[in-house]
């Protein structure tokens, strides 16, 4: 498949580490049960995005690993840089950009409903809106894209809250935004339900 040079898409992740991982969700299955979430989760992401026809680069909140999951022949590694997530992700953005990428958006690592026809159609929807967001069950977003660097949308919002999209909409509510599927992200305990291959981990609430 001819890649797309104008698009990028940026995923950010966590390094798969005992204890540093879906914490929220280590308290009711506990750490090692957690990590093996994390883990599926990681390997979902990474094949509904290989065969995407755009850029791929992996920014990871530690150093990258070589030999992990993550095929260097098809995702680029860099660190996130950054205090808090609106910064590194305005950072990630910042640096697609200065390289020319005229479509980039981000997604995190956690969602399991999301698949590459979501991704495709969010590139797609960039020829003609401003923006383009996915919004999560949780009142935030599992991606968001642009045609440009807004810098004040990573600014000034209560990551991990129920107010980020919210406030994120109103930043750019005289733009022309399309919203995608709601999808749920895999946070806390209540996530794991009804998604059959987390069912295993569902007796170690504790």
């Amino acid at each position: 498949m001819e890649k797309k040079k104008n698009e990028l898409l940026l995923i950010f992740t966590r390094n798969p580490e005992l204890g540093k991982c879906k914490t929220r969700l280590a308290a009711s299955i506990g750490d090692e049960a957690a990590l093996e979430v994390y883990l599926q989760l990681l390997k979902h992401t990474e094949s509904i995005t290989r065969n995407l026809s755009c850029t791929k680069e992996v920014y990871f909140s530690e150093d990258p690993e070589r030999d992990d999951l993550w095929s260097e022949k098809l995702f680029s590694k860099k660190l996130q840089q950054g205090q808090d997530l609106g910064e590194r992700m305005c950072n990630a953005f910042k640096t697609g950009f200065q390289n020319a990428y005229q479509k980039i958006i981000i997604i995190g690592s956690d969602i399991y409903d999301l698949d590459t026809t979501t991704l495709q159609e969010a590139f797609e929807k960039l020829e003609n809106h401003d923006y383009v967001l996915g919004p999560a069950k949780d009142g935030g977003y599992y991606l968001i894209g642009m045609k440009r660097l807004n810098e004040s949308l990573f600014i000034n919002k209560a990551w991990g809250t129920s107010s980020v999209l919210k406030n994120t909409l109103k930043d750019i509510s005289n733009d022309k935004v399309f919203l995608l599927s709601e999808r749920n992200d895999i946070d806390v305990y209540e996530d794991l339900k009804g998604v059959e291959l987390f069912k295993p981990y569902l007796n170690k609430n504790s």
